[in-house]
């Protein structure tokens, strides 16, 4: 299936790129999400006539992902937990945790879609790394803290 991009998309292509895709992908992702519109005829035309607002769109987002970013640099998350003596959490602490300690710390709306935990939850104290990505073309590191209650 061949679409047009309405906007860039890592490991695909970028705004305005015609690009085979797998049908599913295309007819149950990406054009719901509104990121492409089938490459045809009327849609050929429709985006040339819409370049410029989707570029300057664009140019926004990252633009706005960007100083997100800046106010994530070294950025150090704390979140209390319970847990045992030997440092074993009574639980874990999940991604929704860890965006609500981001988001009270700092006024950057991060969501939970924008950070990823590829080791899954946290089950133990200690000191942790993670990546948010904020934009295709944008991402920021942040040190989350797990340390057991007293």
């Amino acid at each position: 299936m061949q679409v047009i991009l309405l906007q860039d998309i890592r490991n695909l292509g970028a705004l305005g790129d015609q690009v085979e895709v797998k049908a599913g992908y295309g007819r149950n992702f990406l054009i719901p999400q509104g990121k492409a519109v089938p490459a045809n005829d009327a849609n050929v035309k429709m985006f040339e006539e819409r370049r410029a607002e989707l570029e300057a769109a664009a140019k926004a987002e990252l633009e706005a992902a960007q100083a997100r970013a800046a106010l994530m640099v070294d950025l150090q998350v704390t979140i209390l937990a319970n847990a045992g003596d030997e440092g074993k959490l009574f639980g874990s602490v999940g991604t929704l945790d860890i965006v609500d300690a981001v988001n009270a710390q700092v006024e950057v709306n991060l969501e939970k879609s924008e950070l990823a935990m590829p080791d899954g939850a946290i089950r133990s104290t200690g000191e942790y790394e993670f990546t948010v990505t904020l934009h295709s073309d944008v991402s920021a590191d942040i040190k989350v803290i797990v340390a057991a209650e007293e």
